[in-house]
């Protein structure tokens, strides 16, 4: 039986776990951890992961794929973290929603032997959290790959392999052209639209203004 590992079981994680065990089956056993226990008996609940570890080393143990499912800013230290409990042949990918810095962190700190194959899954919600996770998230998805110049075809083959298996749609890209892609077409878009609330809703006349608020508002603040 396979083994992949699941990093961080927010709304991605385990959304991303129900989808790998409804399209797996028995023919893989999901382990999860997050640093909210919360999250973890959660995910667990609703059957995204077989198993929840309480420790990251615990979680990796002879796992085929790890899934970092955590903020980018924690990943490097996570790389770092992880490097004694990776088994030769272990392929280690990502959800980030950047990929340059992550790509390269994956280059320069997991041992060789260990490939790592970046990928940005293009779906989400407004909520965050498991408890709003869902099995027709990532289903008809845009799901960037970004392998690390190291990584191995074997393994990008198989992080492909999981992408289609859940219904989702690999797209190859450079690290750098995703960054400036989704900067525009992902980042941008919610800093204007964090920009509009904070400007309206600081207004005086936002009780009145409010009233009149509708599809356009509802749909560029979500």
């Amino acid at each position: 039986m396979d083994k992949i590992a699941i990093i961080g079981l927010g709304l991605i994680g385990t959304s991303l776990g129900l989808s790998i065990r409804q399209a797996m089956g028995r023919d893989v056993e999901v382990v999860g951890t997050d640093l909210e226990p919360g999250h973890a008996s959660t995910a667990k609940k609703m059957g995204a992961i077989d198993h929840d570890e309480r420790t990251i080393a615990g979680a990796v143990q002879g796992a085929n794929i790890v899934i970092l499912a955590t903020p980018i800013l924690a990943m490097r230290d996570l790389m770092e973290f992880l490097v004694p409990y990776l088994a030769e042949g272990t392929v280690v990918t990502d959800v980030g929603s950047t990929k340059k810095d992550v790509v390269a962190w994956g280059e320069e700190l997991l041992p060789a032997g260990v490939s790592f194959v970046g990928g940005h899954p293009m779906a989400g919600k407004e909520s965050a959290g498991p408890k709003d996770a869902d099995t027709g998230l990532l289903k008809g998805a845009v799901y960037a790959i970004c392998p690390a110049p190291s990584a191995t075809e074997e393994a990008t083959k198989s992080i492909v392999a999981m992408i289609q298996a859940i219904g989702a749609k690999p797209y190859f890209v450079d690290p750098g052209e995703h960054d400036s892609y989704v900067g525009a077409v992902s980042h941008l878009p919610f800093l204007l639209s964090v920009s509009l609330i904070n400007t309206t809703t600081k207004s005086p006349g936002w009780r009145e203004m409010s009233r009149l608020a509708s599809t356009g508002f509802r749909d560029i603040s979500r």
